[in-house]
């Protein structure tokens, strides 16, 4: 038995509690374990791939037999080299191959890989290869794809809800514009890699930094020819991900694997920054042309919107991209009448894919010009036309027909309204630019509201494996994947309190499909609501079956067993965790389990653009002033108030991390990170040296962060939280906003000032200049 005072002590670990990432301290002492740093077996080869210099053409020939006899080289692979399906498209088109066969569609495309003795042989190969190529047209944007006649890489997705024409026939105000929307680099800080070691037979083992493992281990399969069950893939941590790494690893997966199982050697491939950067995918441009109607309080009647975006040579993820960004379009303001239309171009660029928001970023930007060009129009606070149309009751019906429960945004704006001292800070800023002659000042405050859930619904399901030894230590395995965002901290939280175990009791071990199959990708904010719920799920399965041996071996009722911290209470018998563990375990108790978790009544029909994709809305505010120089374009963040909604946390120093990391990144995405191609086609900013990312000197000289304490979900999730992942991003959006209010300044705020992003120093001088001289 075990001492009560022992008992009364809460786990280290709970639920609900701030607790380090799990390996905080491997991060910072350099003792983290990532793909590159697996040992490599003897006779371990190194591929690199060959790429393509035009934007488009017809490959006439293709002259490799310098590669060949470069010092080092085993190996050059090629389209007729592939045994399998030439595709590693994420939806089954088929328009993703691995090599082309006879069409480069973009400037970088990989050609060929070189295998060799090291990675420096390989490098230095690939480049002496002769192509001949047929130059063809190519179109660089989503403008320049419709010019040229371009086809949809996907079929284009309508949101409609009432009669837009009624709408603005009885509105007195009405205003079209455009807005163009840069893209965004991932910039991860490990890139992508994969190193393949052959097995028996078919097998083959793939480590990858993968975010999507099951998806990796399919499009292998597809590419060898071979069944997934004779691939096993294999993720510890990846150094960051953001969707960069949920799709666009399939090629480099694909090219190991290929070329282990070929030369039967283990083969490790990893590209260089400049070429990860070439010849993968990003957050997707889009140019946006928008129709406002509105009254004289600013609340708008009806909303048209067409929302164009630069898909790249292949579908990729653009399809539930550029839906998503519909589904966003709306961010936090009810429409009464309102038709939205995507239209996912296809552009001769590399394929662009998922990033953190997926699509719903750039919606929430369309819908803020909007609020902001009715604000200027009227000479109102742009803050008044947002909470003018908020949704509420009677107003709560989403473009897509989703009833909008559980509203709390007006009270946590109003709260942030409140704690950030805004409309003191306002009044304060307003007097300061009339006094000011060359630097200007800006404030803004902007909501989120964010759907959580894939829109394809069958994505929204989880496993999870669990072992308890008889010593009492604690196995955990699931599908989520580790990026550095402290997922299986919070899952093995989730554990550790099922169990009322220290968390000290859990290992986390490696992402693997030998463990836990057909798992669904991390991403889409869902990777704690689903893998924890699994998690759940096997614990309680496993709970069950020792309460059962208690109940028999003791004679008692099953309410008479309860889960102490690291104990179990059996009547009036206190036996400590592990001991009674070790009992069960002699018994022949089983004490593994496979849980399984589904999102609940979710569904989605997109032919008619209605349902409920969404199991529940995160909400958040962020309130940021800005202060820039009139004659460069320079500026800075000198303070920003961020307020978001996460429920009921399961870790909130963890949340809040997530929260801060995303307002940055948001910030960055809008302000600085342009991503520029040359008429040639070739992506100029493709290092850290041409693209710049937010360094620590441009965070918010003040930056307070706070979570919600008082909005449980309303929803059944685990432990009734709310993901965390990607709504927070969008609220980098209240610092553009702030920067349109400082250029607006110039024109005594007459004008809406049209930034388009991001807002470079450079764009913000011209917008100055074009305000200065009139010509807005």
């Amino acid at each position: 038995m075990t001492d009560m005072k022992t008992i009364r002590a809460p786990i280290r670990g709970a639920v609900h509690t701030g607790l380090a990432h799990d390996s905080a301290a491997n991060h910072v002492t350099g003792r983290a374990s990532y793909t590159d740093d697996i040992p490599e077996p003897v006779g371990t080869l190194h591929a690199y791939l060959g790429v393509s210099n035009i934007a488009h053409g017809r490959i006439l020939s293709m002259d490799l037999a310098a590669v060949r006899a470069a010092p080092g080289v085993v190996a050059v692979l090629t389209a007729d080299d592939i045994p399998g399906e030439n595709d590693v498209s994420p939806t089954g088109k088929r328009d993703d191959p691995v090599f082309p066969a006879d069409l480069i569609e973009y400037h970088g495309q990989p050609l060929f890989a070189v295998v060799a003795e090291s990675r420096d042989f390989a490098r230095r190969a690939a480049a002496k290869a002769e192509v001949e190529v047929a130059p063809l047209a190519h179109a660089l944007d989503p403008e320049a794809a419709i010019a040229a006649g371009y086809p949809h890489v996907t079929a284009p997705l309508t949101l409609a809800r009432g009669e837009v024409e009624t709408g603005r026939d009885g509105a007195p105000h009405r205003i079209a514009g455009k807005v163009r929307i840069g893209g965004q680099d991932h910039m991860y800080l490990e890139g992508q890699i994969s190193f393949a070691v052959p097995g028996e037979d078919e097998t083959v083992t793939v480590h990858c930094s993968t975010q999507h493992p099951s998806e990796a281990q399919h499009m292998v399969a597809h590419v060898l020819g071979v069944p997934s069950n004779a691939v096993n893939v294999q993720v510890r941590r990846m150094g960051g991900g953001f969707g960069g790494k949920e799709s666009q690893m399939n090629l480099f997966a694909a090219v190991a694997a290929l070329a282990a199982k070929k030369l039967d050697r283990p083969v490790k491939i990893r590209p260089d920054r400049d070429q990860d950067m070439t010849a993968t995918g990003k957050r997707h441009d889009f140019v946006v042309d928008y129709d406002v109607a509105f009254d004289e309080a600013g609340v708008i009647a009806a909303v048209e919107g067409s929302f164009a975006a630069r898909c790249g040579f292949s579908a990729d993820l653009s399809g539930p991209v550029t839906d998503r960004a519909l589904f966003h379009a709306d961010n936090a303001y009810f429409y009464p009448h309102v038709r939205l239309q995507s239209r996912p171009m296809k552009t001769n660029t590399v394929s662009n894919t998922a990033f953190r928001g997926f699509g719903g970023p750039q919606g929430v930007v369309a819908a803020e010009r909007m609020i902001e060009e009715i604000a200027y129009a009227l000479g109102r606070d742009p803050l008044d036309i947002r909470k003018a149309n908020f949704y509420r009751e009677g107003r709560d019906l989403t473009p897509y027909h989703q009833q909008v429960t559980d509203n709390v945004i007006l009270r946590l704006v109003e709260e942030l309204e409140e704690r950030s001292e805004y409309r003191a800070r306002r009044k304060q800023i307003e007097a300061f630019n009339r006094d000011s002659p060359v630097i200007r000042r800006g404030i803004a405050l902007t909501p989120v509201k964010f759907g959580i859930s894939f829109t394809a619904t069958h994505f929204n399901q989880a496993g999870a494996l669990i072992h308890v030894y008889n010593d009492g230590s604690i196995h955990l395995n699931h599908g989520g994947t580790e990026m550095g965002q402290g997922l299986n901290t919070k899952v093995a939280q989730v554990v550790a309190d099922a169990f009322q175990v220290d968390i000290d009791t859990i290992r986390i071990t490696a992402t693997t499909t030998e463990k836990v199959p057909n798992t669904s990708a991390t991403a889409a904010s869902s990777g704690s609501d689903l893998n924890g719920m699994a998690a759940l799920d096997a614990a309680e399965q496993i709970k069950a079956r020792l309460v059962a041996f208690a109940c028999e071996s003791r004679g008692v009722a099953a309410d008479a067993v309860r889960f102490l911290p690291n104990a179990v209470a059996v009547g009036e018998e206190v036996i400590p965790f592990a001991e009674f563990v070790k009992s069960a375990y002699m018994a022949r108790v089983q004490l593994s389990a496979a849980g399984f978790y589904k999102t609940p009544d979710i569904h989605w029909d997109r032919s008619s653009g209605t349902g409920r994709p969404f199991y529940y809305y995160a909400y958040g505010a962020a309130c940021s002033e800005v202060e820039i120089d009139t004659l460069t374009g320079e500026y800075r963040v000198l303070r920003a108030d961020l307020l978001h909604d996460v429920g009921r946390s399961l870790n909130p120093d963890i949340d809040r991390g997530q929260v801060e990391g995303a307002f940055i990144q948001g910030m960055g995405w809008l302000t600085t990170e342009e991503l520029w191609w040359d008429e040639k086609g070739r992506l100029r900013t493709h290092a850290p040296s041409t693209y710049k990312i937010p360094l620590a000197s441009d965070a918010p000289r003040v930056f307070n962060v706070d979570l919600v304490s008082w909005n449980a979900n309303a929803e059944r999730t685990i432990k009734r939280s709310k993901a965390v992942g990607e709504p927070p991003f969008m609220l980098g959006i209240s610092v553009l906003e702030a920067l349109s209010m400082a250029v607006a300044s110039v024109d005594d705020y007459r004008t809406c000032p049209r930034l388009d992003t991001p807002a470079t120093p450079e764009r913000v001088l011209m917008a100055v200049d074009r305000l200065q001289r009139g010509a807005v």
